[in-house]
């Protein structure tokens, strides 16, 4: 049984690349949890796609027991986050879980977009926050100058923030101390009945569904009946267990306690994250609020190079959505690529994610078609209906007018690059709501169409300002604008995959760049491809690929001239039949190329 006052729940939360993973990883290290030879960087990230690239992309969490100075054994329930503004719904709903965040400011970079997100976040929750500046021995450490910044642009107290180096150890008890001191210890009582949050599920092979919960009331024990009051199912409990990062498992969880429990729930899908965990009798008067499911903002299809993996892809992505649940997906048809899926994103690095996903665990090669956002078409006849895909845009003489999701979009950017960030935004058709300074940098707040983001804004961001600048959104909602389908026809016959809604204004300039590109990136053929984009029935731009010859009156040797002409006729016919008759193909690096558009 363990004394509630002993413990602390606490999230780590930074922007992207501050050290929250090595963090985690030295206090893991420090407190033994992990047998020294068992160690390894980003101990807490699991997939090979994060180790790879560096990243978080699930939040994970490790339970922890520290001797602290004062002689007590205190337990620490450790959540690592993601820092990327596209999971930034793990974030919240970790959030949830815990009663304190460490804030990890990097001492060298400063204050970034997402550690304005993620503090808001924490302070939403009502956490109590104690800063760690990491990173303090990189001869570009400006730890004084950060503690002001962050109490300039945040407005939370500094002036004690815990200096360490999280790659080389140094104040790392500092850190475990202030966890004990200065963090609350949870609220709960033993003797109510159940209450436990599900904070995160996902399956495993031999287990079945996991689930992450975290008892507020009660205690929860193997054997126990459990009711889901979300979803009104009910399941007996096989194991009871906490992470010391691999799964141990224990007698009881009693208030206050994060761990995990697994109770034969077959799919991912009956677990609703934010749902409240009770015994099926006694069970608790009123539920936790939950969370609001996350919304996928980004769409694009998802089709097999070979029709003949499709079935396979269908395994594939079934089996990702288990342990997905911000991944929707529905079936649809292609006239140029065949059978695929329309799958719903959080952004466009959970869509990488998920593809490289795809190709790499399951072995498929895919085709990706452009990204697109929700659009509202407010028809004539009064109804509204809900547009992901531009090929399946209904025809305009019934259409009254189109609404485009809008964000708001914070933007921190060091002085001398602000130019160039204004430009960009103002290109990408947006509205200037803010422009503060913090020290050195500006702080700009922009509404910009998603529309505009979603393809390549952030790459072009970063080129602009050398990766200085930190770029985080939140969806504002929608708004009318004069949007038009446009069509790209590659021999005449027009190619879905690449339709996209522009903005009228920007339509020529779209078209003729998109005809360009795609003009370098289809091999010739033996026939010549007329490449066109297109309005409805207007044809705004065209590029005309040459065809491939053969000299076919390489053989005739001096002689008359009319059997030359009737040698070049004849290959004129046949080119023209070819024309006619021929397929043209147009290879996977020209879809990704051709979408990825650069001003």
């Amino acid at each position: 049984m363990t004394d509630i006052s002993k413990i602390r729940n606490f999230a780590i939360v930074a922007h992207i690349d501050h050290g929250k993973s090595t963090l985690a990883d030295r206090l893991i290290q420090q407190t033994g949890t992990v047998a020294e030879r068992d160690m390894e960087a980003q101990m807490l990230d699991t997939m090979d796609i994060e180790k790879e690239r560096g990243i978080t992309i699930k939040a994970n969490s490790v339970r922890i027991e520290y001797k602290a100075n004062d002689g007590e054994t205190y337990i620490l329930n450790l959540i690592d986050t993601p820092g990327h503004v596209d999971f930034a719904y793990e974030v919240s709903r970790s959030m949830r879980a815990v009663e304190g965040s460490l804030l990890v400011v990097d001492a060298s970079q400063g204050v970034e977009a997402q550690t304005l997100a993620n503090v808001y976040q924490a302070l939403d929750a009502d956490h109590e926050i104690v800063t760690v500046l990491n990173k303090i021995d990189l001869p570009a450490a400006e730890p004084e100058q950060v503690a002001e910044q962050i109490e300039d642009v945040i407005g939370i107290d500094a002036s004690d923030a815990v200096m360490i180096s999280a790659k080389t150890g140094i104040g790392i008890d500092l850190v475990l101390e202030a966890i004990v001191n200065r963090l609350p210890a949870p609220k709960g009582t033993r003797d109510a009945p159940l209450k436990a949050m599900l904070v995160d599920s996902w399956y495993d092979a031999y287990l079945g569904v996991v689930v992450l919960v975290r008892i507020i009331d009660g205690v929860l024990k193997k054997g126990d009946k459990i009711h889901l009051m979300n979803t009104g199912a009910t399941y007996p409990v096989d194991r009871v267990g906490v992470f010391r990062p691999q799964m141990e498992p224990i007698d009881e969880l009693g208030p206050g306690e994060m761990g995990y429990l697994t109770a034969s729930i077959k799919q991912v899908r009956d677990t609703a994250v934010g749902d409240t965990i009770t015994h099926d009798k006694p069970r608790c008067e009123t539920a936790l609020p939950g969370f609001a499911p996350s919304q996928p903002v980004v769409f694009c299809g998802l089709f097999p190079v070979d029709n003949a993996e499709f079935e396979d892809l269908r395994e594939a992505i079934s089996k990702l959505s288990l342990n997905d649940a911000s991944f929707s997906h529905e079936m649809e048809t292609s006239a140029a690529l065949g059978f695929g899926f329309r799958c719903g994103f959080l952004g466009l690095l959970h869509l990488e994610v998920i593809r490289d996903r795809l190709e790499r665990e399951y072995d498929i090669d895919l085709i990706t078609t452009a990204p697109s956002v929700i659009y509202h078409v407010h028809m004539r006849d009064g109804t509204v209906m809900d547009l992901h895909n531009p090929a399946d845009m209904p025809d305009m003489t019934h259409v009254e007018h189109i609404e485009e999701p809008r964000i708001k979009a914070t933007i921190l950017v060091p002085d001398e690059y602000l130019g160039d960030v204004l430009k960009l935004c103002q290109d990408r058709r947006g509205i200037q709501l803010d422009l503060t300074y913090a020290g050195n940098r500006a702080m700009v707040v922009y509404d910009l169409p998603l529309n505009e983001v979603v393809f390549d804004f952030y790459d072009r961001l970063k080129s602009v300002t050398k990766g200085y600048a930190s770029f985080d959104y939140t969806m504002e909602g929608y708004r009318e604008d004069f949007l038009v389908k446009m069509q790209v026809l590659v021999n005449d016959e027009p190619v879905d995959a690449l339709s996209t809604m522009v903005h009228r204004d920007r339509a020529e300039a779209r078209g003729r760049a998109m005809v360009e590109k795609l003009k370098d990136l289809i091999p010739r053929h033996m026939f010549k491809i007329p490449i066109q984009a297109a309005i409805g029935g207007r044809i705004i731009a065209r590029e005309t690929l040459s065809a491939m010859r053969k000299d076919v009156t390489a053989k005739c040797y001096g002689g008359d001239i009319s059997r030359k002409k009737k040698l070049l006729d004849k290959q004129k016919k046949g080119k023209k039949k070819m024309r006619q008759f021929g397929k043209v193909d147009i290879p996977q690096e020209a879809f990704i190329s051709a979408l990825k558009m650069d001003n």
